[in-house]
């Protein structure tokens, strides 16, 4: 499905759903293949919860929002009950801590799986009755959005754990792009989603005018072998390119380079989901904490965008623009949008304003169907396990 999820059809929402549970299945029997179900099998990671989990909860989040009409996470505005006696028990997200998702007793493997092939037959049994209009089809949409979002989380962790990418999910090969600026003359720009949209999440609402001096942009993401110089320059030995959040960061981690690179000799190798490949130059250094693409600014004279000037570049149509490799860092903390106002999956952006760093595109992991550059991703800033990296702007 080459068409975004935000204004698909019904047709185009049944085919699009079967092919997201195809996706989650994939990524669920590669766990179980390296041994990995159950929680306490799994190193816990703030970003991470234990396969099994991850796909009761995909599965009990279609149920919630399509299947029990659900008006919002509020346990009193499910109209309808749980397929699973102690579905909300195992899988709600508001009452079932992170914590302890790696330690609740689950049904067994099999029985999960069942547990989905139910939820999915009735959510599309139920969608050929919807009717065609942007709020009938939302709750579909949403939980399309949502087992995609799920996906690329479970990707991340196959790549963290070292575990081999199932063969359903092909990867392509980066291609070499030339490097190189881009003089944006600025502007004024309609940041955020407008109402005709078709499905916009909440904190993308609503359009409003944002107007930006003059800006000077890579074209493309910073590459391995330039954050390689930065590296050798002894870039994580001098702390006067880390901010003091940065500092902090990198004195708990140990760290002398980016998460996956392995030294072997004179070269860099990377860990490709368990593999050991040489480090490719061209390719967009991957896996950095925010920090770590500050520190690389700071020592490069240049900064990061923010999350305007992003917007503005990716809404330009330039030619010389390349994006989509990797998510990206902006300089722009987490907010809200003039009026935010939650929506029905109200933990979804409001608990994350803040604390959390803007981050923009998308990456080779992600479906097509989720592109936007209206998409606003939200991270922690010491997060690293994510496809991103980041490109930078003269200052």
């Amino acid at each position: 499905m080459n068409v975004s999820f935000r204004t698909a059809s019904a047709p185009e929402l049944l085919t699009a759903l079967q092919d997201a549970r195809r996706d989650t299945l994939a990524l669920i029997e590669a766990f179980l293949a390296a041994g990995f179900g159950a929680g306490a099998q799994l190193p816990v990671r703030p970003e991470f919860n234990p396969p099994l989990w991850e796909l009761g909860h995909i599965a009990w989040f279609a149920e919630w929002y399509v299947l029990r009409d659900a008006e919002s996470s509020d346990p009193a505005s499910a109209h309808r009950t749980a397929l699973l006696t102690k579905g909300d028990d195992w899988f709600d997200p508001n009452t079932v801590t992170h914590r302890m998702r790696w330690k609740v007793e689950l049904p067994s493997a099999g029985a999960l799986k069942t547990y989905c092939h139910e939820v999915l037959d009735r959510v599309l049994d139920k969608l050929v009755r919807a009717g065609s209009s942007d709020d009938a089809l939302y709750p579909y949409r949403l939980v399309l959005a949502y087992e995609d979002m799920r996906r690329e989380l479970m990707l991340e962790q196959l790549q963290t754990l070292g575990i081999a990418l199932p063969a359903e999910l092909p990867v392509q090969p980066t291609p070499h792009w030339a490097e190189g600026e881009i003089r944006f003359p600025g502007g004024t720009i309609q940041m955020g989603s407008a109402p005709d949209q078709g499905f916009v999440f909440d904190n993308e609402k609503w359009a409003h005018a944002c107007r930006l001096p003059a800006f000077t942009m890579d074209s493309t993401l910073v590459s391995n072998a330039q954050y390689a110089e930065f590296v050798a320059d002894g870039g994580y030995q001098h702390p006067q390119f880390w901010s003091p959040g940065g500092r902090a960061w990198l004195m708990a981690q140990d760290r002398s380079a980016p998460r996956d690179w392995i030294r072997d000799g004179r070269h860099w190798l990377c860990d490709r989901f368990g593999t050991h490949i040489v480090l490719p130059g061209h390719e967009p250094v991957r896996h950095l904490s925010l920090y770590e693409a500050q520190a690389y600014c700071v020592w490069a004279d240049r900064r990061l965008p923010s999350e305007a000037e992003w917007e503005y570049a990716a809404l330009s149509g330039h030619p010389a623009l390349r994006w989509g490799d990797l998510w990206e860092w902006t300089c722009s903390p987490f907010e809200p949008y003039p009026g935010f106002a939650p929506d029905a999956y109200r933990e979804y952006s409001e608990p994350h304003f803040i604390s959390h760093q803007s981050v923009r595109g998308a990456s080779l992991m992600t479906k097509q169907r989720m592109r936007s550059t209206k998409f606003r991703r939200f991270c922690l800033p010491e997060r690293d396990s994510m496809f991103i990296g980041f490109r930078t702007c003269l200052l």
